[in-house]
């Protein structure tokens, strides 16, 4: 099947199988920031951004996503790196295989949410598992992070 669609902002066409899950066709072009993870859509870490809403690659088709716009955290290169940062202040990046998806979902959540409450910012991430840390560092970063841009 043809496919016609945007990956950070850059145009990609190609001919691919029907089945062909949309992490292995980014990863196929090299965006390795796309973690496989759990692949039953559990753990978040394949996070990505269709139409500026967060999605797991995992379980999306590429197909599916044809003649629309995909973000990876390679797209948002300087706001994922900020945000990192907060992360690194707190001791939350731990081993930082979980942090691309992360921080995917925590830009997202910026977006869309207004002066979010510690459950809303909870009940957003549900989906963004970490093996490595107790989450409290990651919300004290998020806090901090949205304190700041709240504040800019």
């Amino acid at each position: 099947m043809q496919v016609k669609l945007w990956i950070n902002n850059k145009e990609f066409s190609d001919d691919i199988s029907p089945d062909t899950i949309l992490l292995d066709y980014l990863r196929s072009k090299g965006f390795l920031s796309v973690k496989r993870g759990c692949n039953t859509s559990n753990c978040g870490l394949c996070t990505v951004l269709l139409e500026g809403k967060p999605i797991l690659s995992c379980s999306t088709l590429a197909v599916r996503v044809s003649g629309l716009h995909i973000t990876t955290i390679e797209g948002l290169e300087k706001e994922a790196e900020e945000f990192g940062g907060f992360l690194a202040d707190e001791g939350a990046e731990q081993c930082g295989f979980c942090s691309p998806g992360f921080i995917m979902s925590v830009l997202a959540m910026k977006n869309e949410l207004k002066n979010p409450t510690e459950d809303e910012i909870k009940k957003y991430l549900e989906g963004n598992l970490c093996r490595c840390s107790g989450y409290m560092g990651q919300l004290r970063s998020i806090k901090k992070y949205l304190d700041v841009k709240r504040e800019a």
